[in-house]
């Protein structure tokens, strides 16, 4: 078979491998083994196929290569051709499972859950009290061949000559897009990819699911001015500096107004937000259904961005209860205290989880949600919160490998995962969202 030159001295990059694939794994890629044995991650492929696999990442002395399937010589049943025109081999690295039916997107991502819960937390699906399905959102359950358009907040890569697209897998590398399938409508109605962006190195686009607010957020070259920015809807612009990477209001509002719970959320600067349209009502109630929060319980909302599960868990405890938010971002800080300014016990802390929360002198609570960033609380976090005898804890993690560490260190630290759930937020791509309810262990014995 014919094989691409090498890029450097022992490089394999371009060897092609005809491969049996084996199971999924975390990241949107399957793992296959060639007949030396040498383990390829793939992309591009579903388990059980058979496929021409292209080294794209790797040499000899790597522990493992990575690949993309060239050539699919036996298909799984569950492909379908990729809808979107810019997926592939080689192409836009935005999606991951553009070639797979929805209904077996889910099914390798709660395959993919269950890996992680049983490697680095010793735990079953059972076990996490976890029926094994991952849950669509609301209105995502489409026939094959469709795609959700869920993505309220994209960033545009912008190339040399001043297209929009988003980058390549694992590059840096531009790929120009007339249209992204998964982009919300609000984002697609701008026209972000028929404009010249020269001078910028990326655009952010942001439709708000709660209102009609649109904004755009430019990072520009150094040294290059920023365009005159005529879209086709009315859109607020905000620009980072280059010097420090603050972002600043060049015209309209700093920020766009969100709604879910019943409230009106303040996000200011392009700051996070969940990108699913449905995702924030989603994750509120799947939380406060797992905590049952009560009135005059006292809480704690740690990574609380803009405060979104501070405001519900304030609405449920009443006047008697109390909720602390502690954020390490000082715009999310000051929407959070902005948008919580109507309930009298309710307070928000800036800084580093672990280091404001021992500050606070704080020694028991009721209730605890934690939203942490990628790589999870950590070890030394998850030990001071269940030093707290919390009755129960609610953890939202984005990363099912972050989850799977921190269930681990609670159960050290006497906490047992009451019941879980997963949702499919991010249609299309290989992340996850999931919610762990835990509780005292000895409260299950």
């Amino acid at each position: 078979m014919p094989q691409e030159p090498q890029t450097s001295p022992g490089s394999l990059v371009g060897e092609e491998y005809e491969v049996e694939v084996g199971p999924v794994a975390h990241g949107g890629h399957c793992v296959a083994r060639t007949e030396a044995g040498r383990v390829l991650f793939v992309r591009h492929t579903l388990p059980g196929e058979r496929v021409v696999a292209r080294v794209t990442h790797g040499d000899e002395t790597s522990r493992f290569l990575r690949a993309d399937a060239v050539e699919i010589l036996d298909a799984a049943k569950d492909r379908v051709p990729a809808p979107c025109p810019y997926a592939g081999p080689g192409r836009c690295g935005g999606c991951d499972w553009q070639h797979a039916k929805p209904g077996a997107q889910r099914r390798l991502k709660g395959e993919v859950i269950a890996e992680q819960l049983q490697h680095l937390a010793g735990l079953t699906p059972e076990q996490a009290g976890w029926d094994g399905t991952v849950a669509p959102a609301p209105g995502d359950k489409l026939p094959a061949g469709e795609v959700p358009a869920w993505r309220t907040r994209v960033q545009y890569a912008i190339d040399a000559d001043g297209r929009a697209g988003l980058r390549r897998h694992r590059s840096h590398e531009v790929e120009p897009v007339e249209h992204c399938m998964i982009a919300a409508e609000g984002v697609s109605e701008l026209g972000i990819e028929q404009r010249d962006w020269s001078g910028m190195e990326s655009v952010e686009a942001i439709a708000a699911s709660g209102s009609g607010d649109r904004q755009v957020v430019l990072t520009p070259r150094p040294g290059s001015r920023l365009p005159l920015v005529e879209l086709d809807r009315p859109v607020s612009v905000l620009r980072v500096d280059e010097r420090d990477g603050g972002v600043h209001r060049v015209h309209g509002r700093a920020f766009v107004r969100e709604r879910a719970d019943d409230h009106t959320w303040r996000v200011g600067n392009g700051g996070f937000w969940q990108v699913h349209p449905k995702a924030a009502d989603t994750l509120v109630e799947a939380v406060m259904q797992g905590l049952l929060p009560r009135k005059g319980d006292t809480a704690l909302d740690l990574y609380c961005g803009v405060g979104l599960f501070a405001g519900a868990l304030a609405d449920r405890v009443g006047d008697k209860g109390a909720v602390l938010g502690i954020e390490v971002t000082k715009r999310a800080v000051e929407d959070a205290r902005h948008n919580l300014k109507d309930f009298d016990r309710v307070r928000v802390e800036q800084g580093k989880v672990e280091q404001v929360l021992p500050r606070t002198g704080i020694t028991e609570t009721d209730l605890i949600v934690l939203d942490p960033p990628r790589a999870g609380a950590g070890k030394q976090t998850v030990a001071r919160l269940c030093s707290l005898g919390a009755r129960r804890i609610a953890y939202v993690a984005c990363d099912p490998a972050a989850l799977a560490r921190d269930l681990g260190y609670f159960r050290e630290g006497g906490y047992r995962v009451r019941v879980m759930r997963a949702f499919d937020l991010f249609p299309m791509t290989h992340h996850v969202e999931c919610v762990a309810i835990l509780e005292p262990a000895s409260k299950g014995s």
